[in-house]
C-alpha cells in the first residue's frame, strides 16, 4: 500500500478559520485600545500616570506597523496551514495522473486534519490507480506471449486439416490440439477477468476462519486442515475464502496432505502445508503472472497473483516466508486489525 499519513494532532478546519476570524475581528478592537492607553489626551480618567505616552500620530503609527505585522503573521499562516497544503496536494494529484510513483510519499506538512484525510485518500486512490495501470500493462505484455502458443498451434493444425489425404488418426490427433489450444486461452481470458475483479474496490468487512473451516474441509477432502487462533481478521468472508480456495488448490496442486491457518492479532494470517515447497530459483517469480510450474496440466500461473492483488485492495499484503525442504508457508498481513479479536 501507499505510505501511511502520520497521525498526529492538527487543528481541524473550522477551528483554524474561527480562530483567523476572531484575531481578524479583533485586530480593530486592539488597535482602537492601544491608541486610547498611549495617547494622552483620548486616555481614560483611571489610567495612572506610569502608562508610557506619545502623540496621537506616533500612536497611530505605531499601531498601523502593528496592524501591518499582525496580518502579515496571519496571512502567513493561511499560506502554510491552507494555500501550501492544497497547492502541494494539487500538484501530487497532477503527477499521479502522470504516473509518477514519486507522488506517493506523504507530503511533510497538511495543515489541518481535514486536509490530512483529503492527503490520505489521494494517496490511497494513487496507489490503486498505478498499481492497476501496472497490472494491465503486464497482463498485456504477458498475455500476448502467452496466447501466441495456443494460436500457434491451432493455425498449424488447421493448416494440416486442410491436406485431403490426412489419415483418420492423425485428424483426430490434431482436433485434440485445437480443443487443448482453445481451453488454454480459455482459461487465460477466464483468469483475466478474475485478476481484474480482484483489484475492484470491496465493501470492507470481517471474518473468522473457523466459520470457513467447514467449507473448507468439504471442498479439500484430501486435505487434513488444522485452524488456529480465533481472532477476526479484516476482510469479507467472500473475499477471505477465496483466497484460501486459492492457497490450499495451490498447496493440493504440490502434493501437500496438511495443512495449518492460524489467526494472530486480528492482523496476520499464515497459511502453511506440507507440500513440495518452492524451489529457490522461484521463490522470486511464484507472484508473477502466468509464471507456473504446472503448464503441462494446465496451470495458468494466476493464482497466486490474483490473491496477491485481492489482498491489496484490501490494503494487505500476502509474502513466501522462509521453507524448508518441505512444504510452504505463506503470510498474509493486515494494515489495521479487525475492530474486535476474540483469542482462544
Amino acid at each position: 500500500m501507499s505510505g501511511q499519513i502520520r497521525r498526529k494532532w492538527r487543528p481541524t478546519l473550522a477551528l483554524f478559520l474561527g480562530c483567523m476570524l476572531i484575531a481578524v475581528l479583533a485586530l480593530p478592537f486592539l488597535g482602537f485600545g492601544v491608541v486610547r492607553v498611549l495617547c494622552v489626551p483620548l486616555r481614560p480618567a483611571f489610567i495612572g500616570e506610569g502608562w508610557p505616552t506619545m502623540t496621537c500620530t506616533g500612536a497611530a503609527v505605531l499601531i498601523t506597523v502593528l496592524v501591518i505585522a499582525a496580518t502579515a503573521i496571519l496571512g502567513w499562516m493561511m499560506w502554510r496551514v491552507l494555500l501550501n497544503p492544497i497547492t502541494a496536494l494539487a500538484e501530487r494529484a497532477n503527477a499521479i495522473k502522470n504516473g509518477e510513483e514519486a507522488a506517493l510519499a506523504p507530503l511533510s506538512h497538511y495543515g489541518t486534519a481535514e486536509m490530512r484525510d483529503m492527503g490520505q485518500s489521494i494517496l490511497d486512490m494513487g496507489h490503486v490507480l498505478l498499481n492497476r495501470e501496472a497490472v494491465l500493462r503486464s497482463y498485456a505484455d504477458h498475455a500476448t506471449h502467452e496466447l501466441k502458443s495456443p494460436l500457434t498451434v491451432i493455425r498449424g493444425a488447421s493448416e494440416l486439416l486442410a491436406a485431403p489425404d490426412l489419415p483418420a488418426a492423425a485428424r483426430v490427433r490434431l482436433l485434440a490440439q485445437i480443443d487443448d489450444a482453445a481451453n488454454r486461452m480459455t482459461a487465460l481470458l477466464d483468469a483475466q477477468r478474475a485478476l481484474a475483479r480482484a483489484q475492484e474496490p470491496l465493501v470492507q468487512g470481517q471474518c473468522r476462519i473457523a466459520d470457513l473451516t467447514k467449507e473448507l474441509r468439504q471442498d479439500f477432502p484430501t486435505l487434513d486442515i488444522t485452524v488456529r487462533g480465533d481472532d477476526a481478521l479484516p476482510i469479507a468472508g467472500e473475499r477471505m475464502r477465496m483466497v484460501l480456495d486459492h492457497l490450499l488448490g495451490n498447496a493440493t496442486a504440490h502434493g501437500a496432505t496438511a495443512v495449518t491457518i492460524t489467526a494472530r492479532d486480528g492482523c496476520e494470517l499464515t497459511v502453511a502445508d506440507n507440500g513440495n515447497g518452492v524451489s529457490d530459483g522461484n521463490r522470486a517469480r511464484i507472484f508473477d503472472p502466468f509464471f507456473t510450474t504446472r503448464r503441462d496440466d494446465g496451470g495458468t500461473g494466476m493464482g497466486l497473483p490474483i490473491v496477491a492483488r485481492m489482498l491489496d485492495a484490501h490494503g494487505a499484503t500476502i509474502t513466501l516466508a522462509q521453507t524448508s525442504d518441505s512444504g510452504a508457508r505463506f503470510v498474509i498481513r493486515f494494515a489495521q486489525a479487525a475492530p474486535y479479536r476474540v483469542s482462544t
